[in-house]
C-alpha cells in the first residue's frame, strides 16, 4: 500500500469511527403521534411519551443519560413544543432517569412514586450479575413524590402500581383526552421482562400489575410500555394470561421444594418460547423473586 493510499485509508477509517461515536452520543430519536399533542419518541434507551401542552411539555421517562441531549433536541422539535415543565420517572432504572440531571438543573418538576426516590438516593448492586447503579445527585432526584395517585392541572392522571410488577416504585401516567396509558416496564412490548427482585419486582407482581392495567384502561386504550411497540388492551389480556400461567407453575414448583435451576429445567414457559424467545434468565429470576414474597425465610 502506498503512503498516499494508506493516508487516505486511515482518514476514511477515522471519519467512520468519528461518525459512529457521534451516532452513539446523539442517536436518532424519531417521533410518532399518539393523539392530539401527544408523541412517542423511540431510540433513547426506553420509550418516551411527550405531551406538548400550552403550559409546557410533560414527559414520561427520560431515556438513558447518554441520549439525554439528543432526546432534548427531539422533544424541542415537536410541533407546538415549549420548555419541559414536568418529567415522570416510571421507576428508578437508568433507562427512565437519564434526563433527570439536565432537567433537574433546569428547574423541571420530576415526579415519581416515593419508593423510586428512595432507590435513587442509594447505590444499588444487582446480586445476580453485580451490575452497579450509582445514586443520583440531589438535583437529579425526583422533587415531587406521591404514594397513591395524583393529577396535573392539564387533566393528566397518574398513579402507583403497587403490585411490584417491575420494581416496588412503578407508576402509570394516563392521558384521558388521547386515551393513552404509559406504564413503564409494568408491561413489556418485546422479549421477556427483567425481574428486578432486588428492588421489589416479582413474577406475581407482573401478573397483578397487568390485571391492574386492565382495570384502569379500556378496549380502545393505547398502552405504552417502556420497551417495544405500543400495546392494545387485547395484548395486555394475552400477557396477563401468559404470566398468570407461568406464575402458577413456578408457585407449584416452589411449594414442592424445587430450586431455581430445577424451575428453569422444567420449561414452565415452553409453549410461549416460539413467540417470546429463550426464557431461561426470566424463569430463573422469576423463581428467585418468589422467595421474598412467598418464602421470606428461604
Amino acid at each position: 500500500m502506498s503512503l498516499a493510499t494508506r493516508r487516505t485509508f486511515l482518514q476514511a477509517a477515522a471519519a467512520g469511527l468519528a461518525a459512529r461515536y457521534a451516532f452513539a452520543q446523539n442517536p436518532k430519536i424519531p417521533s410518532t403521534p399518539l393523539g392530539d399533542n401527544l408523541y412517542l419518541l423511540t431510540g433513547a434507551g426506553a420509550n418516551v411519551v411527550a405531551y406538548t401542552g400550552p403550559d409546557g411539555v410533560v414527559m414520561v421517562d427520560g431515556g438513558l443519560a447518554q441520549s439525554a441531549a439528543a432526546l432534548a433536541q427531539a422533544v424541542a422539535a415537536l410541533p407546538g413544543a415549549r420548555p419541559v415543565r414536568t418529567l415522570f420517572n416510571t421507576h428508578w432504572h437508568p433507562e427512565q432517569t437519564g434526563s433527570n440531571q439536565a432537567l433537574g438543573q433546569a428547574g423541571v418538576t420530576i415526579i415519581a412514586q416515593e419508593n423510586t426516590r428512595l432507590w435513587l438516593q442509594q447505590n444499588i448492586i444487582w446480586p445476580w450479575n453485580h451490575q452497579t447503579f450509582k445514586k443520583l445527585a440531589k438535583i437529579a432526584q425526583p422533587n415531587k413524590t406521591f404514594y397513591d395517585k395524583g393529577a396535573l392541572d392539564s387533566g393528566i392522571r397518574y398513579g402507583y402500581i403497587p403490585d411490584a410488577a417491575h420494581t416496588d416504585g412503578d407508576l402509570y401516567v394516563y392521558f384521558p383526552q388521547q386515551n393513552v396509558l404509559a406504564v413503564g416496564d409494568a408491561a413489556y412490548g418485546q422479549g421477556w421482562p427483567v425481574v428486578d427482585w432486588w428492588t421489589g419486582g416479582w413474577i406475581g407482581g407482573i401478573f397483578g400489575g397487568l390485571q391492574r392495567i386492565q382495570s384502569i384502561s379500556n378496549k380502545d386504550t393505547k398502552i405504552v410500555p417502556a420497551q417495544g411497540p405500543v400495546l392494545s388492551y387485547a395484548d395486555i389480556v394475552e400477557q396477563t394470561e401468559m404470566y398468570g400461567t407461568i406464575y402458577d407453575r413456578l408457585n407449584q414448583m416452589l411449594n414442592k421444594g424445587h430450586s431455581p435451576s430445577e424451575g428453569v429445567a422444567a420449561k414452565p414457559a415452553k409453549e410461549f418460547e416460539a413467540k417470546m424467545g429463550n426464557p431461561d434468565e426470566f424463569i430463573r429470576r422469576s423463581f428467585e423473586s418468589l422467595w421474598a414474597y412467598l418464602s421470606p425465610d428461604a
